[in-house]
């Protein structure tokens, strides 16, 4: 078996619907462990005769995994978004992605540009907004749903001031505020960075951008936000006369360099700019202040070219590596905003290559970090397929990984002990295909040592996917407490 046929499940549709059913469990679960691990990624491929173009694109379900008194249940749901329910009365893709096209006719596209329906596949990441948990993807159509039941429940909507077609899915919080921004494209297209206090938006800033760049994610100090411009860059007049997928519109142009705006997350003033040298990322690890300077780590790649990499039809033939992201910190001098951009130059802090990083989010948002967890690639030829841990204490960063065989791991959540102190003390949790299997098992490893201290198999495959969260009792009460099991067969197409 190649490496290729190994992990190609992982990229192969799930119908199958199930309800809090029981998992079984290998080791020991924690006997501090509660609250729900929900994770939202694609599921769906295909749509009748047409097929999904990139990993970004498949129909997006949930997945959750509620922990009480040393058991784990689980149960997934489609969400039903509008361009699922409309694929779904269409018996086709009805609604454009990141790089998947549906209106292949000239009257299609013609008719899509008088009446633009925009996507709100909710499949990469679940946060917080509003004060509700909300399936995100990258427009301002946030997905509400139940956390118990995950039955979707429309749209959470934001104020008049935040307008955009375009957003993160990866919002943060201070504890009492959430942040995000939108991209309003236009013939003036500008940058809205707004913070969320008790279900009310407000604008912060406002900054203008003659070409929009793509931006997944942005950094977050304990006084600052941070926007990072790579130089993949669109017209807007192209992006709404092309007729192309998303994503195509979009240029690199490394002459523009990596351009960094902070802004201060009171007042919304911007006290400072930076240039550095081109590259990309997709995920801003965490930004610290020190020494009279903002530090933002980011996942860089030298460019691009990754995009074109995650392309279903590469993924499952086993392209070559996605993973070649490298941990880099870029110091951002504070003040001086008025005299323009100040040169700067990324420190790799470490060169092993990894994707979807995590931290002590709760407790290390905002201020220096020691340790990042992440997901590797064991060698160039596979796809991801080990957990690794870097930690940033010493000189020399140390490596721990955690990888079997034929087991393809998902982001890695942490989960604190209650009362540790230190900023590895608890547990992650990760969703891994067993390709050997055929199916799919909860991944519990002690957060500081990557050993084993659980494993709960799921009784099917779960399609690869992004990005979830842990959410504790108090933010779902009563969940997960002894329910009937029940089967909810998935429609097939």
């Amino acid at each position: 078996m190649t490496h290729s046929d190994s992990y190609a499940l992982g990229f192969t549709t799930l119908d199958h619907e199930i309800e809090n059913t029981p998992l079984t469990v290998t080791g020991a679960l924690p006997d501090w462990l509660s609250g729900t691990l929900i994770r939202t990624g694609p599921a769906r491929f295909e749509v009748g005769k047409q097929a999904y173009i990139h990993w970004f694109d498949g129909l997006a379900m949930l997945h959750a995994f509620p922990f009480d008194s040393g058991s784990v249940r689980y149960s997934n749901r489609f969400i039903r978004s509008r361009s699922w329910r409309e694929a779904e009365e269409k018996g086709r893709i009805a609604r454009g992605e990141f790089m998947t096209d549906p209106c292949r006719t000239i009257f299609g596209r013609v008719a899509a540009l008088f009446a633009p329906k925009p996507t709100d596949n909710a499949n990469v990441n679940i946060g917080v907004l509003g004060q509700r948990i909300v399936a995100l993807t990258e427009t301002p159509m946030p997905i509400r749903f139940d956390p118990h039941t995950l039955e979707t429940q429309g749209h959470l909507a934001l104020g008049e001031a935040v307008k955009g077609q375009l957003s993160t899915a990866h919002p943060h919080s201070d504890g009492t505020r959430s942040y995000s921004y939108v991209i309003e494209m236009g013939r003036r297209s500008v940058y809205r960075l707004f913070v969320d206090e008790g279900g009310q938006q407000r604008v912060l800033a406002e900054l203008p951008a003659d070409q929009p760049s793509y931006m997944h994610s942005f950094g977050m100090s304990q006084r600052y936000l941070i926007l990072t411009e790579f130089p993949l860059r669109v017209n807007p007049l192209r992006l709404a006369l092309s007729g192309r997928p998303f994503i195509t519109n979009y240029r690199w142009q490394p002459e523009r360099g990596t351009i960094f705006t902070v802004v201060d997350k009171t007042s919304g003033t911007v006290v400072a700019r930076a240039e550095a040298a081109p590259c990309f990322a997709f995920h801003h690890v965490n930004a610290f202040e020190e020494k009279d300077a903002v530090h933002v780590d980011v996942l860089a790649y030298p460019d691009a070219g990754v995009i074109a990499r995650l392309r279903l039809n590469r993924l499952r033939a086993g392209g070559p590596s996605s993973a070649v992201s490298t941990l880099t910190r870029f110091s951002i001098p504070l003040g001086g905003a008025d005299s323009g951009s100040q040169a700067v130059e990324g420190e790799i802090l470490c060169d092993t290559p990894f994707e979807l990083p995590r931290i002590d989010y709760l407790r290390r948002a905002g201020r220096r970090h020691i340790h990042v967890w992440g997901v590797g690639q064991s060698d160039a030829a596979t796809f991801l397929d080990m957990i690794v841990k870097i930690e940033l204490a010493g000189a020399t960063p140390l490596v721990r990984r955690w990888h079997k065989d034929d087991c393809y791991a998902g982001e890695p959540v942490f989960v604190a002990r209650p009362d540790g102190n230190a900023e590895d003390d608890g547990i992650l949790l990760s969703v891994v295909l067993d390709a050997r299997a055929q199916t799919s098992f909860l991944l519990v490893l002690d957060a500081a040592t990557l050993a084993e201290r659980a494993r709960a198999a799921v009784p099917h495959h779960i399609p690869f996917g992004f990005h979830g969260n842990h959410f504790p009792e108090p933010t779902l009460p009563g969940f997960g407490g002894g329910a009937a099991v029940k089967e909810r067969p998935g429609r097939s197409r």
